[in-house]
């Protein structure tokens, strides 16, 4: 036996053992078996991905160490799954949608935010996959190693997405980040990764700086300072201990932001029909009077309708977020080859009734020419006072309900902002892994946190002091104008990653049918999401072109990462002389041992308790 498999890690902390489950303890009997068992269970892992049998178990097992990745795999199915349903919806849905309805109208907004639900569902598209183990030939790279996996391969139907294809094939810390390094370039994966580091760390100042705003809804007595180092600390200590605390208490405020939503909903179809104190059957009145379409700046006719209409897809492209939280999560999953695909399931459910509905209810509550929401705005009201909810709520003289508004909203911003520290923390820590950041931050603790990683971030957070000496809204707007771009910058980073991707399959002889899951409509889909978010990508800061619109700091916020990500990106082929991956060499089977092993190994626990037993019933 080697010194790595009698080091005290080798249950707990390993790559190969994080969150791996034994049918019997760890004893006396297992050590004497183990080094047999591990023999054969590498042989059969190289026999299936066609690697070649030149070490003993020892050494494969020292070799899977070289990863470095010691994240424990303690997310549990409903963490991951309300992860996907809601852990990244914030103030932008409840509060800042308002400013399209303003912009473009109520069909302006409800089409915007139609048309990105679809682009970003191609990005994370949903496909029935029939019996796979019909299709898997002898020479698929997924054989079934373990009764878990025979089982995952025997579902009739599953659902999953574009970006699920890839990382259900591969569940690793930072997925998409790190493919990207591997099937395309690795100056594009450099570029890649911090695009979307920057991209996750300034949305934690922004949603720190929104959690005052809301306070101040309710009073300005507090300093903006005290609010900031609560919210950090608050941050610090749900990221700083166990992946198992960040994920119960993303669960928990998660599903808040989920009753929000779905409680709004039923607001507006209750209070359209004339359930309110004044009486008022309103129904679709405010799409006739003022009417569908908002015309903007001096503009008039079709021209001004469109300029409206595409500041609507500009809010929608902010607002809506994708598939890449899911995946951030891939490599602390329990079992997730099964659990991953439901998540991302989940990615239709979230886009269809929070957003395209959501963008529907707020055009049928307030007219876009509503005063109390126009002074809402130009005067830079704190929390829920600038929603279109409440909004509609002081219209029809109901109270009480925009406290509970305003309370829920306060929840969202800390449940987004926690999100957004977790992903930033995990995609440096890809980026470390992959040797594009110093190689102390991948320290992990016990624990399975990469600390330095999180200190990093909060760090950045510190940023959110800015609002001491700014304007919150106009601190507020720098930090939207900045990560739009990055966003829509890492959208286009997976749609063509995934390009490769089939690109690497096909030229090795893969057939699709015999990957975990399959995504449809591909490679169209894809083009018509890289496409349009290349295009929008341009168009975010278009207003600064205008006449008399002309602003450097939003200039240079809408801007700056447009230029930043081919800096980054030629800077480090210059460097480290990198070439453009051939498909037929992409390396598609690193870390695979790691996975199968995981699987041969994962023996699923019965529930802890009656929270994990009635919420993994709803959400399986």
């Amino acid at each position: 036996m080697s010194e790595y498999e009698k080091t005290p890690h080798f249950r707990d902390e390993t790559p190969i053992a994080r969150g791996v489950k034994h049918d019997a303890p760890y004893d006396d009997i297992e050590h004497r078996r183990g080094s047999r068992r591990k023999s054969s269970v590498i042989s059969a892992i190289k026999d299936n991905y066609g690697i070649a049998n030149t070490r003993s178990s020892s050494d494969d097992i020292a070799s899977i160490k070289q990863g470095q990745d010691f994240t424990h795999r303690k997310l549990r199915p409903r963490h991951i799954q309300l992860i996907g349903i809601g852990g990244t919806i914030g103030t932008a849905l409840y509060v800042n949608i308002g400013r399209g309805l303003l912009a473009g109208g109520p069909a302006s907004l409800f089409m915007a935010f139609t048309i990105w639900c679809s682009v970003i569902m191609m990005v994370t598209n949903t496909r029935m996959v029939q019996n796979l183990a019909r299709v898997i030939g002898p020479k698929a790279p997924f054989t079934s190693l373990s009764p878990l996996a025979a089982r995952q391969k025997r579902q009739d139907t599953n659902e999953c997405s574009g970006m699920s294809e890839m990382v259900t094939y591969l569940p690793i810390s930072s997925p998409f980040i790190r493919f990207a390094g591997r099937w395309v370039d690795d100056a594009f994966g450099f570029a890649a990764g911090y695009n979307f580091f920057i991209f996750e760390a300034a949305l934690v100042p922004f949603e720190i700086v929104a959690c005052n705003v809301i306070i101040q809804y309710w009073t300005d007595s507090m300093p903006a300072g005290a609010t900031i180092a609560i919210v950090l600390v608050l941050y610090a200590a749900v990221n700083l201990f166990a992946v198992k605390y960040y994920g119960e208490t993303e669960f928990w405020m998660a599903l808040g932001k989920v009753l929000l939503i779905i409680g709004l909903l039923f607001y507006t179809f209750i209070v359209m029909l004339g359930a309110n104190p004044l009486g008022d059957r309103f129904g679709f009145r405010y799409w006739k009077n003022p009417g569908s379409f908002a015309t903007l700046y001096t503009y008039e006719g079709d021209l001004g309708r469109f300029v409206g209409f595409l500041q609507c897809l500009i809010q929608a492209s902010f607002t809506i977020a994708g598939p890449d939280y899911v995946s951030m999560a891939a490599g602390e999953c329990e079992n997730p080859r099964k659990v991953l695909p439901k998540a991302f399931k989940a990615v239709f459910w979230r886009l269809t009734t929070f957003f395209m509905l959501g963008s529907l209810a707020v055009g049928i509550l307030v007219p876009y020419n509503d005063p109390g929401l126009i002074e809402a705005y130009d005067s830079g009201a704190p929390g829920a006072a600038a929603s279109p909810y409440v909004a509609s709520m002081i219209r029809l003289h109901i109270s009480i309900l925009p406290d509970i508004v305003n309370a829920l909203v306060l929840t969202s911003a800390l449940s987004a902002g926690n999100s957004y520290a977790y992903c930033a923390s995990r995609s440096l820590y890809g980026l470390a892994l992959e040797g594009k950041a110093p190689k102390f931050m991948t320290k992990c603790t016990r624990n399975g946190v990469p600390i330095y990683c999180v200190v990093a971030v909060l760090l950045i957070a510190l940023l959110a002091f800015l609002q001491v000496s700014n304007n919150a809204a106009v601190v507020l707007q720098w930090f939207v104008n900045l990560v739009t771009a990055s966003q829509l910058i890492n959208f286009c980073v997976m749609c063509f990653t995934y390009l490769q991707f089939r690109k690497a399959l096909a030229a090795q002889g893969i057939s699709r049918d015999s990957l975990p899951h399959k995504s449809f409509w591909q490679p169209y889909g894809t083009w018509y999401a890289l496409v349009l978010c290349f295009i929008m990508t341009f168009v975010g800061g278009y207003t600064v072109f205008l006449p008399g619109f002309w602003d450097v700091p939003t200039f240079l916020f809408s801007y700056t990462m447009i230029g930043v990500f081919p800096i980054m990106y030629f800077v480090w082929k210059f460097i480290h002389k990198t070439k453009w991956v051939n498909p037929a060499e992409a390396d598609l089977k690193k870390d695979l041992d790691e996975i199968a092993y995981y699987e041969q190994n994962y023996v699923e626990q019965p529930p802890r308790n009656w929270v994990d037993k009635w919420f993994n019933k709803i959400f399986s």
